[in-house]
């Protein structure tokens, strides 16, 4: 079960993950569903070297960030997938 943040219910955090010996990673079936996250669907990947990793849904990002796709020059396609 998803461990929820205390002032806010939408911030979650849902254990631990391993990386394989080919970069991948499984997201907990929890999270797929609270999230939505179905097969085929594109994920945008951003980092800081100092913190890590996140991910979002690149419909819903690109929605609600004007002009991401623009700034990121058709990085949101399958660039990165191997």
């Amino acid at each position: 079960m998803a461990h929820t943040h205390p002032t806010n219910p939408d911030r979650r955090f849902y254990g631990t993950v391993t990386v394989s010996d080919r970069g991948q990673i499984v997201i907990p079936a929890e999270a797929r569903r609270d999230l939505g996250i179905e097969v085929g669907d594109k994920l945008l990947v951003f980092g800081d070297v100092g913190f890590g990793l996140a991910f979002g849904k690149a419909d819903q990002v690109l929605a609600r960030v004007p002009g991401l796709d623009r700034i990121l020059g058709g990085a949101t396609g399958d660039a990165g997938d191997d």
